[in-house]
């Protein structure tokens, strides 16, 4: 068996090292757009019943979900299973014949 051009150590390191980017990457993008729909809802932008907060929660916490599975921190993927879940279900369940709430301003 041939060696490997760079190296079995570099090649070993490369792998988890971008695994680890991958993840950490997946993990940042979750958690920015958990905390854009909270600024929105702060800034009076959006209100807790909108379908952009409920879609940018679902989109942020699955990929929350997805950073922390290697790492099996279990708490962690509980509870951001279970806001996925909860947003998944207001997003499937949207009463589409409600009338959008007027946001008030600050």
């Amino acid at each position: 068996m041939a060696p490997h051009p760079f190296g079995l150590e570099q090649y070993l390191w490369y792998n988890i090292t971008m695994q680890i980017d991958i993840f950490l990457s997946l993990g940042i993008m979750g958690m920015l757009m958990i905390l854009g729909g909270f600024l929105l809802i702060q800034t009076h932008k959006l209100t807790s019943d909108s379908l952009l907060y409920d879609v940018l929660n679902f989109v942020g916490s699955t990929l929350l979900v997805i950073s922390a599975w290697p790492a099996r921190q279990w708490p962690f993927i509980i509870l951001n299973g279970v806001f996925a879940l909860y947003s998944l279900k207001d997003i499937l369940f949207i009463d589409l014949r409600r009338e959008p709430k007027i946001v008030r301003k600050a």
